[in-house]
């Protein structure tokens, strides 16, 4: 199974200047529960910006560049060769970003792993535009708004109508 994890505003926003665009560590503990495990998936400018690879978790990285390596990673050059890598996995992969990768990987996609937080955030990274109606929302959980995290939001799960 292929799932596609991502935090977005109300605008569908992920990131600026190659950061998250918000503050809130209760998502990003959610990120670790849900990604923990398993293998995921990531451009090299998500890799960059992450800096290090995320422990428990096969790190893949899927870059154009040829001469691109990463030290306990496996580096994959297209999505072509992404198919081929994931069709020898009997488990459920995580892409994780960015915006190019989600938008390559949309199609082929089983499972979204939303979390949506409520304002305006400023950015320069969205989302890609899909059709909202080829997919239903399997579970739905409002996150905890405190002192530590300063927004409206919830996780939802959706998965492809079939």
């Amino acid at each position: 199974m292929i799932s596609l994890i991502v935090a977005m505003d109300d605008k569908q926003a992920i990131g600026v200047n190659n950061q998250l665009p918000w503050h809130l560590p209760e998502d990003l503990k959610y990120f670790k529960k849900v990604t923990t495990g398993h293998p995921i998936v990531m451009g090299r400018k998500t890799r960059d910006s992450i800096g290090r690879n995320l422990p428990n978790r096969e790190n893949v990285i899927l870059t154009r560049d040829k001469n691109y390596t990463c030290e306990g990673c496996t580096v994959l050059y297209s999505i072509d060769d992404f198919k081929k890598w994931q069709a020898e996995k009997d488990e459920e992969i995580f892409i994780i970003g960015g915006s190019e990768i989600f938008k390559e990987t949309i199609e082929i996609t089983d499972r979204l792993y939303i979390t949506e937080i409520s304002g305006e955030f400023e950015a320069d990274t969205y989302f890609p535009e899909i059709d909202w109606n080829e997919w239903h929302v399997i579970s739905e959980n409002k996150g905890i708004r405190d002192e530590k995290n300063d927004y409206d939001y919830r996780f939802l799960v959706y998965e492809k109508n079939k």
